[in-house]
Parts: structure tokens; sequence; C-alpha cells
């Protein structure tokens, strides 16, 4: 624990989707306790994954409704992103396998981590551990899509691994760690 900081107090804004908190607390700076209030949203931690094939130089990625990017200005609301979900009660390895599957229609057996990230650390508790993965065709089980009950309705498109960097590069791909998985399989020459 960092003893340069002391919570005084932690509200419950909203408990609706996710939690939304207002902590007051104080922090040490230059010997004098200084006062500040924020809010946090704790919506849980999360898991992302890439799906890339080496020989056909093509990666798995999904497109679905994302209403914050509507409402802020993203004209249709559709969002190309790399597979992901929150963790619930798994662990980062379990969860991002769980989701490949329910999303892409892909069951992946071997995943390797390649680091976590704060996301948002200004506003959002969640980490983010992002994962890749080899997939070939016969690893498809089923369509993928999502599962209804959550109200998922995900589109799954395999991209040449080129056309996805490109799309970064012209604006349809702007989630961020979608960008931040392309950008390590490029840097680390993975398709």
């Amino acid at each position: 624990m960092n003893d340069n900081i002391k919570i005084l107090s932690t509200e419950i804004l909203s408990n609706n989707w996710y939690v939304l908190k207002k902590i007051t607390y104080e922090f040490l700076k230059n010997s004098a306790w200084k006062k500040q209030t924020r809010e946090a949203y704790d919506r849980g931690n999360g898991a992302t994954i890439l799906l890339y094939n080496k020989e056909s130089k093509t990666v798995i990625l999904t497109r679905q409704f994302r209403l914050p990017t509507f409402i802020n200005g993203n004209e249709s609301g559709m969002l190309i992103e790399a597979c992901a979900g929150l963790l619930d009660k798994d662990n980062a390895e379990d969860c991002v396998k769980r989701e490949t599957e329910e999303e892409t229609g892909y069951k992946v057996k071997e995943v390797h981590k390649i680091f976590e990230a704060y996301m948002s650390p200004g506003s959002v508790t969640e980490i983010l551990y992002f994962f890749v993965a080899e997939y070939a065709k016969s690893m498809k089980i089923h369509e993928g899509g999502g599962i209804e009950d959550e109200q998922e309705n995900i589109e799954v498109i395999e991209l040449k691994f080129d056309d996805a960097m490109q799309m970064i590069s012209n604006g349809e791909i702007k989630d961020a760690k979608t960008i931040m998985l392309l950008q390590y399989a490029k840097l680390n020459q993975l398709v």
C-alpha cells in the first residue's frame, strides 16, 4: 500500500451495469496532505486476443455496435476489434479462450500472454490482459457471433494482416486494444 494516499470515503453513484464510485482521498505532496475527489468506473478486468495465421498472413477480428462510440461521433456505431471479454470469475487465459470460442467460433488451445495494460487509468479500474494465438481453419467449430443471452451481435471478419494495418492508418480501426495487438504482431513479425 502507498503510505502517501489515504482513502477518506467511497460512495457508490451507480451499480446498474457496472459500479461507478466517487472516492474522496488525500495524498501527501511536499509534506502536506491535499484532498481530492475522483470518480472511478469498475467493470472488472478483461482479456483480449489477436488470432493470426502465419501461412495465409491473416488475422481474425470482430465488428460490433458500440454505443459509447456512437454517441461520441462514430456515425454507424460499428467498431472493428480484437476478440475480448471480461474475466468474470475466470483467470485471464481461460477467459480469452472462452471469449475466442464464443465470439469467433475458433477453439484455441494454446495462447501466449504478451502483456497487460490499464486502458483508461484516469477513470476506469480495468486491467486488460493481452494475448496472441495462431489459428487454422481446422480450429473453427461454429460460426461465432457471441452469445444471444448476453445481447451480443458480433460479425467475425478475417482480414489480410497488411489490410488490417492499413485500416489503422485510414481510421477504419480505432479500437486501442486492437491497434496495440496489431502493432505487437508487426513488431514481432508474427504474420
